[in-house]
């Protein structure tokens, strides 16, 4: 039978919904979707730039309370609200990640919560 542990950081945005910030069965991680929220301050970063920088920031401190890191993920989903920024997701990304890169989705939404520019979330799949 599956083992499923919850996992919460501090260290991440507090679900500001009826979800967990991530969900742990087995060696695979289920990350929540992040958005650019400061976890001190809940508030938005300001700018598509600190946004893209803040979600992966986050994301990594979700992974690392999961007991991995960015290395383990091995697939990202990606929202953006404006496409044209798709460029600035690759580029900064890449200081994240390390090749191989995760397999990857990158969608354009009307919306995002609390009028995000971008979100992401992941799957990791912990070695042992």
């Amino acid at each position: 039978m599956a083992t499923k542990t919850i996992i919460s950081t501090p260290d991440a945005p507090a679900a500001i919904g009826t979800y967990s910030q991530a969900v742990r069965v087995d060696d695979t991680v289920y990350l929540s979707g992040q958005i650019g929220l400061d976890p001190d301050t809940m508030i938005l970063t300001d700018g598509i730039e600190a946004q893209i920088n803040r979600v992966f920031q986050n994301l990594r401190a979700v992974a690392v309370a999961s007991g991995g890191s960015m290395d383990d993920v091995v697939k990202l989903n990606i929202y953006l609200t404006d496409l044209i920024h798709f460029a600035k997701v690759n580029e900064i990304m890449a200081t994240y990640f390390s090749q191989p890169y995760p397999a990857r989705a990158a969608v354009g939404v009307a919306t995002l919560p609390r009028g995000a520019l971008v979100e992401a979330d992941g799957v990791l799949v912990l070695q042992d």
